[in-house]
Protein backbone atom coordinates (compact mmCIF):
# COMPACT_ATOMS: atom_id res chain seq x y z
CA UNK A 1 0.00 0.00 0.00
CA UNK A 2 1.66 3.38 -1.22
CA UNK A 3 1.55 6.21 1.91
CA UNK A 4 1.97 9.84 1.68
CA UNK A 5 4.79 10.98 3.14
CA UNK A 6 4.08 13.41 5.72
CA UNK A 7 7.50 14.89 6.06
CA UNK A 8 8.90 17.23 3.27
CA UNK A 9 12.25 16.81 1.26
CA UNK A 10 14.11 20.40 0.11
CA UNK A 11 13.22 20.11 -3.23
CA UNK A 12 9.55 19.88 -1.77
CA UNK A 13 9.88 22.49 0.57
CA UNK A 14 11.27 24.87 -1.73
CA UNK A 15 8.20 24.34 -3.72
CA UNK A 16 5.69 25.43 -1.55
CA UNK A 17 7.76 28.83 -0.21
CA UNK A 18 6.21 31.12 -2.86
CA UNK A 19 2.31 30.18 -1.49
CA UNK A 20 3.83 30.35 2.03
CA UNK A 21 4.77 33.85 1.95
CA UNK A 22 2.07 34.56 0.15
CA UNK A 23 -0.20 32.80 2.39
CA UNK A 24 -1.52 30.58 0.05
CA UNK A 25 -0.56 27.37 2.28
CA UNK A 26 -3.50 25.48 3.63
CA UNK A 27 -3.20 24.57 7.45
CA UNK A 28 -1.43 21.49 6.76
CA UNK A 29 1.27 22.13 4.55
CA UNK A 30 2.00 25.50 6.41
CA UNK A 31 2.59 23.16 9.71
CA UNK A 32 4.59 20.98 7.23
CA UNK A 33 6.98 23.29 5.55
CA UNK A 34 7.14 25.20 9.38
CA UNK A 35 8.13 21.66 10.74
CA UNK A 36 10.94 21.09 7.69
CA UNK A 37 12.24 24.83 8.07
CA UNK A 38 12.85 24.43 12.13
CA UNK A 39 15.47 21.09 11.23
CA UNK A 40 16.45 22.38 7.59
CA UNK A 41 18.87 25.86 8.01
CA UNK A 42 19.65 25.34 4.11
CA UNK A 43 15.79 25.83 3.05
CA UNK A 44 15.63 28.73 6.04
CA UNK A 45 18.25 30.22 4.05
CA UNK A 46 16.62 30.73 0.94
CA UNK A 47 13.49 31.31 2.49
CA UNK A 48 15.38 34.33 3.97
CA UNK A 49 17.37 34.89 0.69
CA UNK A 50 13.05 34.71 -0.88
CA UNK A 51 12.14 37.69 1.82
CA UNK A 52 14.97 39.81 0.63
CA UNK A 53 14.37 39.56 -2.83
CA UNK A 54 10.71 40.07 -2.74
CA UNK A 55 11.79 43.32 -0.25
CA UNK A 56 13.91 44.29 -2.84
CA UNK A 57 12.18 43.81 -5.87
CA UNK A 58 8.74 45.03 -4.91
CA UNK A 59 10.76 48.37 -4.96
CA UNK A 60 11.21 48.03 -8.45
CA UNK A 61 8.97 48.33 -11.25
CA UNK A 62 9.28 46.45 -14.24
CA UNK A 63 10.20 49.33 -16.66
CA UNK A 64 12.84 50.68 -14.62
CA UNK A 65 14.53 47.12 -15.39
CA UNK A 66 16.94 47.35 -18.24
CA UNK A 67 16.13 45.04 -20.94
CA UNK A 68 19.42 42.67 -20.45
CA UNK A 69 18.12 42.81 -16.75
CA UNK A 70 14.67 41.27 -18.04
CA UNK A 71 16.58 38.62 -20.02
CA UNK A 72 18.88 37.41 -17.09
CA UNK A 73 16.09 37.01 -14.97
CA UNK A 74 14.02 34.50 -17.47
CA UNK A 75 17.01 33.02 -17.79
CA UNK A 76 18.05 31.88 -14.27
CA UNK A 77 14.00 31.96 -13.66
CA UNK A 78 13.73 29.10 -16.63
CA UNK A 79 17.47 27.21 -15.76
CA UNK A 80 15.70 27.04 -12.69
CA UNK A 81 12.47 25.79 -13.99
CA UNK A 82 14.43 22.96 -15.92
CA UNK A 83 16.42 22.02 -12.80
Amino acid sequence: MFRLRRSLVCRGAVQLMSDYLDGRLTARDRARLEGHLSACPHCSEYLQQLRVSVDVLGEVSFDALSDDAVDDLVAVFRQWQAG
